[in-house]
């Protein structure tokens, strides 16, 4: 083989998909060994880990999918999903439309809240007590990042978020059976307890803070953790998407056209003509 020709086909690199005329492998498993065989989370788990789960990993990584997978049309992805089929686009047009809005306002809190579990975690690897590396942590990311603390207190869920409890429950589940060690539910719990300390009413966990107990739990890297919140709320963006088309509407806005927005602007009679500055 030439060297240009060796240049182009080192051009990608991938470690991840074998692929040539009659055959397809992932990560050295012949698809028609997976096909069938092998859940859909688990194929994720395959693809983004190199490796397939155990069982209590594909346990809780499938419960952390289920969880996530919609929050009803007033968020802003799911509106934006529903809003794009009415002006026209295709299925996948509303689904890129939703998903490129999950940042890190809207979409980012698990991503942010598995950073704030693993400074805790290694807190304590250097010899803190689980109460004084979560109050450190904590007092660290208000005092440079934001005063808000990702992964707990809900605008909807004001008593606690349902999904919450339930998948700690599933980690506690695994982690008595060894499957898993149980820290980062230790650790999150202890965030939940010092924000509600001195407080008339908790502060509790939301599901960014349960989902980020597992994928700590499964060692995910913090940016992964997004990326997987993004295919679990792909679900109720694409489930959005359908059912809108079904409804009908035709450019469809935030609010109904009989409401319109305030302006703020100056009235008619008020205009400046040559003032200085923009």
């Amino acid at each position: 083989m030439s060297s240009d020709a060796q240049d182009v086909r080192d051009w990608w690199r991938t470690s991840i998909i074998d692929m040539h005329p009659g055959v397809i492998g992932f990560r050295g498993y012949p698809i028609q060994e997976l096909i069938g065989n092998v859940s859909f989370p688990a194929m994720i788990w395959l693809m983004v880990a190199g490796r397939l789960p155990n069982s209590a990993e594909a346990e809780l990584l499938d419960a952390a999918l289920v969880a996530g997978v919609d929050h009803g049309p007033q968020a802003p992805s799911i509106a934006a999903a529903r809003s794009a089929v009415t002006c026209g686009l295709a299925l996948n047009n509303a689904m890129a439309s939703a998903v490129n809005m999950l940042g890190d306002v809207h979409g980012g809190a698990g991503q942010q809240t598995l950073e704030l579990y693993y400074d805790i975690a290694a807190r304590q690897d250097a010899g803190a007590s689980l109460e004084d590396a979560t109050a450190a942590a904590v007092a660290d990311w208000q005092q440079t990042r934001t005063k808000f603390i990702p992964g707990f207190g809900h605008r909807f869920h004001k008593y606690g978020d349902p999904r919450a409890p339930r998948l700690l429950e599933l980690v506690r589940n695994v982690a008595v059976k060894g499957g898993v060690s149980g820290r980062f539910a230790d650790i999150g719990e202890a965030v939940e307890h010092h924000l509600g300390a001195g407080r008339s009413t908790p502060v509790p966990m939301n599901i960014d803070g349960a989902t980020a107990v597992i994928f700590a739990e499964l060692g995910c890297e913090p940016p992964l953790a997004r990326g997987l919140f993004c295919l679990s709320r792909s679900v109720g963006i694409l489930a959005h998407a359908w059912e809108q088309t079904q409804q009908g509407g035709r450019n469809k806005g935030p609010v109904p056209p009989r409401f319109l927005y305030t302006y703020d602007g100056p009235a008619p009679g008020e205009r400046t003509v040559g003032s200085e500055g923009a």
